[in-house]
């Protein structure tokens, strides 16, 4: 499966270095079918994916695309078994969008002869001159360095240049751009190979391309610069005067500089002595004081820097296999820099699982954490073809809204492929409807957008419908009856439900077949006064109503003989 990430990858040019999400539009199956059920769905995406570095490693959950058997779910599974535990992909966060450090200080001209191979360095973006005549080849004794293919006429001409290098093929052809895009990745090569944790593939890129990074310094020499040639200038002049203070000059020879500016001999002996003893005494002019020769000078460090520029390129074309496939190896490594961001975070996120959902006719979570929550409660639900509808009732903040959106997050995690926490079995739902508690107020409108809703559901035995509280956008004389009409219609259609709700005793009275009243009840106020409440529902019993206890929290924390009163009525009503 790794293998189809990859092309899943490539396929969308996913980078690891992108500021943003690629939007990946997938086919349209997903099994949830109302927005509120989407948005859950999302919301557990998002949760995993903040164990992910880069913001595109995300979009391979896109990749588990819902499906309708479960030998793909359990091929899903058997690929997250194999991800280790522990991968830490941390020092990706360290890691830097590349940006070219590097150009070769010498300018470069690739020449030709041959039209095909001219627009051929064209579409490469090679700097490239057509050769027509003599006068062409004369322009480029000003370039640094000169590459010639497929030359034929001008051949002879072109081989005497100091600074020409001969190409075998176009691939050959500037070979510092990918030197330039090799700089650009210095700093991240040089990261990844302090992380032991990388997987055999990744390291085995890095040791194919770090050896390259030496492409990245610039040849220099120290051997010849104007400063040195100055230094030693001054030193020559020095002695040379030192010499002088010594000598006595001859009537005749003083008559001789200052006649015709000529040296006699004995002046000339001294000043060759003392620029014999430089370094580059071809550099100086025989003359007191002594002087550069500037034209040698140029000539020479001319000449320098081209030995430098020819060493460097054909230093770079020994590279040329290794350089030419580059971008494919940058490409490969970005890609497998996502995966192993994925399987990182997913490896975060297997941590604390304990098994994979299996596929079952019944729905049964057991002892199983909500995702969602820092300090979950475990909880035990189950649905089966004895009661395939729950009504579940409950304190508000008793947890009957956590409890459907913790439906959705096993369901997720099941076609997914991904283990959860606690023991579960969930049929292979291929539609599923949420109706979230209405924010709104109760509403005509409100009343028959639910009921259009709810007739547009496609029921049937792989159907499950989850509804929180709908009774809040109708009266509640006739809601209790419309919520058991609805339970009895989607029964009658082999569905499975759970409707949350606070009309438990309302919907006792006209309880369809097949349908239980289940319970997440408070149980009392602890010494904050805050409600006790067990999130585990209790199945077959309805839930007691909890107004009494925020009475008595209200009561106790409150001086107030207004509190005391209602709450002293009630426990005596309750006699």
């Amino acid at each position: 499966m790794e293998k189809e990430l990859i092309n899943f990858i490539d396929e969308y040019e996913l980078s690891p270095f992108s500021k943003t999400k690629t939007l990946i539009r997938t086919s349209n199956n997903s099994i949830f079918k109302t927005k509120d059920a989407r948005d859950i769905y999302s919301k557990v995406l998002n949760k995993i994916s903040n164990n992910f570095v880069f913001s595109e490693t995300s979009n391979l959950l896109n990749f588990f695309s819902f499906v309708d058997n479960f030998d793909e779910i359990k091929r899903r599974q058997e690929f997250f078994k194999t991800i280790p535990q522990n991968l830490n992909n941390e020092s990706l966060k360290d890691l830097k969008t590349p940006r070219n450090i590097w150009k070769p200080n010498y300018d470069i001209i690739v020449v030709t002869e041959n039209d095909k191979t001219l627009l051929k360095l064209k579409e490469m973006n090679c700097p490239v001159k057509f050769l027509l005549n003599e006068n062409d080849v004369r322009d480029l004794e000003a370039r640094d360095i000169v590459q010639i293919l497929d030359c034929e006429e001008f051949n002879s001409a072109l081989e005497i240049l100091p600074q020409s290098v001969i190409l075998n093929s176009t691939d050959e052809a500037y070979l510092e751009r990918y030197v330039e895009v090799l700089s650009g990745w210095k700093y991240n090569l040089e990261i990844l190979k302090e992380n032991p944790e990388l997987n055999t593939e990744i390291k085995n890129l890095l040791n194919e391309l770090i050896p390259l990074l030496k492409l990245c310094d610039n040849f220099s020499s120290k051997e010849l610069s104007r400063d040195i040639v100055e230094q030693e200038l001054g030193a020559i002049n020095k002695e040379i005067s030192f010499k002088l203070k010594e000598m006595t000059l001859s009537g005749e020879s003083l008559m001789s500089v200052l006649k015709d500016g000529s040296l006699p001999q004995e002046l000339k002996d001294v000043v060759n002595s003392s620029i014999k003893k430089s370094s580059f005494p071809h550099l100086y002019i025989n003359k007191i004081p002594v002087e550069i020769n500037e034209e040698s000078l140029e000539n020479a460090l001319r000449q320098q820097s081209l030995t430098a520029f020819i060493s460097q390129a054909e230093n770079i074309k020994k590279y040329s296999s290794e350089l030419i496939s580059l971008p494919e190896k940058i490409k490969k490594l970005s890609s497998l820099l996502i995966l192993f961001d994925f399987e990182s975070g997913i490896s975060k996120f297997l941590s604390d699982k304990d098994s994979f959902p299996d596929n079952s006719e019944d729905f049964s979570i057991e002892r199983s954490n909500n995702f969602f929550l820092s300090a979950p409660q475990p909880v035990s639900f189950s649905l089966n073809n004895q009661y395939r509808c729950s009504i579940l009732t409950g304190a508000n903040s008793g947890g009957k809204t956590t409890l459907l959106e913790h439906i959705i997050q096993s369901i997720s995690f099941f076609h997914l492929g991904l283990p959860t926490s606690g023991k579960i079995k969930i049929p292979l739902f291929t539609e599923i409807y949420y109706f979230a508690k209405n924010k709104g107020s109760m509403s005509k409108g409100a009343f028959e957008t639910l009921l259009t809703q709810m007739s547009q559901v496609k029921p049937g035995n792989k159907t499950l419908i989850l509804a929180d509280e709908i009774e809040a956008v109708t009266e509640p004389g006739v809601a209790g009856k419309i919520i058991s009409a609805t339970a009895e219609y989607f029964i009658n259609k082999n569905c499975f439900l759970v409707i949350a709700t606070h009309l438990g005793y309302e919907i006792q009275k006209n309880l369809p077949i097949y349908a239980r009243i289940d319970g997440i009840e408070a149980k009392g106020l602890d010494e904050q006064n805050e409600l006790i409440v067990d999130h585990n529902p209790v199945l077959g019993k309805i839930a007691n109503s909890t107004p009494e206890l925020i009475v008595e929290k209200m009561a106790r924390s409150e001086s107030s003989e207004y509190f005391y009163h209602i709450h002293n009525y009630l426990k005596k009503s309750k006699l």
